[in-house]
């Protein structure tokens, strides 16, 4: 009887020590897991691809969850405590309940739960990114292209419409049950898995420095379209376009000692509300001048030589796929996105074309590549003070987007950095890595004065990084991955974006490119 008495109470005290060494553990892993450490298991390993670590910050569309079971197994299971669990990635945004704590505590003590967005909030990021102040140019590309330019405004929304989707579907793989499983969190790892094994991370690094020049380029885009604005605002005063551009930057340099997004995001609404106030304005007073619209100067023709620039602008105005996996897996019912990206894309599409073809038929040839230039004096102030306004506000958003992805591929990549870490022990960013950012807003700035020229800047981007972010490398990572599971005409669709995706890339690069080198001379010998 002593030894049975004897064996209960050695087993409970083991069950109690383990139930300890538990807790502690989930309470550590949980403690990491907030730092931005990942908690792998074997579970995960052999259930998820791995995660790059490049990417790991970026990856708004992991819920990370502290998982609980109610029981201990073992001998003496029913007596123990409620094991608090160890942290898991929930990629499909379900998993196990929480079950509360015998001592009355809360089962999300350990973890904060990332709200989720509507499908409503979603296309409205979607919007505000495919619907920004770069609309602005569609006139200039109607100019020389006429309704072909109309239609590529329209093909361009339908293939980046389709191209979002199967991006998102790269994500998701089936388990053993047919179910759809959410496997990857990013753009890079979707480039990553396509390269594996024998380059596994070679895809990565693609997209990354896709990105960083698309967000560079977006920057210089900004500090060019604000000269050129301030300039065509107030002729009359002894200031360059250049000099403009070195006042525009100036305001500018304090996005060097940006840490977060925090205070920029305060912003945003006010780019939206300004933005929107912009679109009425040239909107109403196009439509004032209704009666002397030039329908004749809309033609079935093209530039041959400017034409494929146009393409470009097209392209780089409904950029947003970069974004979308993280936006998907932040979104309340992933299923609503499909139906989300078609309203959105459709709306872009009306609103795009109507602004075009409206600001073109008002100033017919003498369209300019910024159309509110083409605004009488006095209302052309107004809107373009609105305009750099929303430039200047917008500015940090990709610069601080550019350098913390320049951080972690060269400073912050663990054991594989090139440099060392932009910041001290206690958080703080050293010296030299202030002098780089620096650097990089005087880099922007160079580009704009020696190439001031927005329809040029915008095509560049937009064949080069726009088209293969968007359109090519869409097509190639969803024929290598789901090749067995496509249909003929996905097949087909795939293929056909990836040849005129590539087509209109290498043209409007090329052209972009010729352009650009005959401006920088002309700087040059200015």
């Amino acid at each position: 009887m002593a030894t049975l008495i004897r064996g209960k109470i050695s087993n409970k005290l083991s069950n109690a020590a383990t139930a300890v060494s538990n807790k502690s553990t989930a309470k550590v892993s949980g403690m990491f897991a907030r730092m931005g450490f990942q908690a792998a298991t074997d579970e995960e390993a052999l259930g998820f691809v791995a995660c790059d670590d490049l990417d790991y910050d970026h990856r708004q569309g992991m819920q990370m969850d502290i998982l609980s079971s109610d029981e201990i197994g073992g001998e003496g299971g029913g007596d123990g405590d409620g094991l608090e669990g160890d942290s898991h990635y929930q990629r499909d945004g379900t998993g196990p309940p929480h079950s509360a704590s015998k001592d009355g505590g809360s089962p999300n003590e350990l973890s904060e739960v990332k709200p989720k967005i509507t499908a409503w909030e979603a296309g409205w990021n979607v919007t505000n990114a495919i619907q920004g102040m770069f609309v602005l140019g569609l006139p200039y590309a109607i100019l020389h292209g006429g309704y072909l330019g109309l239609f590529l405004i329209i093909f361009a929304a339908v293939v980046c419409c389709y191209t979002g989707k199967i991006l998102i579907a790269c994500l998701y793989e089936e388990d053993e049950d047919g179910q759809l499983v959410r496997v990857r969190d990013s753009y890079v790892d979707i480039a990553n898995a396509c390269c594996a094994p024998r380059f596994p991370t070679l895809g990565g690094h693609i997209v990354n420095v896709a990105q960083i020049i698309e967000l560079v380029m977006t920057c210089i885009l900004y500090v060019v379209v604000s000269g050129n604005l301030m300039y065509n605002s107030f002729p009359n005063m002894p200031i360059s376009q250049k000099s403009w551009a070195i006042i525009a930057t100036a305001a500018l340099l304090p996005c060097a000692f940006l840490k977060s997004l925090k205070a920029v995001s305060k912003f945003s609404l006010l780019c939206t509300m300004a933005h929107f106030v912009i679109n009425v304005l040239v909107i109403a007073y196009c439509l004032s001048r209704a009666r002397d619209w030039a329908w004749d100067k809309v033609k079935f023709y093209i530039d041959v030589k400017k034409f494929p620039i146009s393409i470009g602008i097209i392209v780089f105005s409904y950029t947003s796929q970069i974004f979308l996996p993280s936006l998907e897996g932040n979104m309340q019912k992933p299923s609503e996105f499909h139906c989300m990206m078609k309203w959105t894309h459709i709306a872009a599409c009306i609103l795009k074309g109507l602004f075009a073809l409206v600001a073109y038929l008002t100033w017919a040839d003498e369209t300019k590549e910024v159309i509110t230039d083409n605004l009488p004096p006095t209302i052309r102030a107004v809107v373009n003070l609105f305009l750099v306004a929303k430039a200047l506000l917008s500015y940090p958003l990709p610069f601080f987007a550019a350098v913390e992805v320049l951080e972690k591929s060269f400073f912050q990549d663990g054991g594989r950095a090139f440099f060392p870490d932009c910041y001290g022990g206690d958080g703080r960013l050293k010296s030299w890595g202030l002098t780089l950012r620096c650097i990089l807003v005087v880099f922007t700035l160079l580009m704009a004065i020696y190439v001031p020229h927005f329809a040029l800047l915008m095509g560049l981007t937009g064949s080069l990084t726009g088209a293969g972010l968007c359109f090519l490398l869409p097509s190639i990572f969803h024929l290598k991955l789901l090749w067995r599971k496509l249909q003929w005409h996905q097949v087909f669709f795939d293929v056909s974006i990836f040849v005129i995706g590539g087509i209109c890339s290498i043209s409007g690069f090329i052209h972009s490119i010729e352009g650009l080198i005959e401006a920088f001379k002309y700087n040059i010998e200015e």
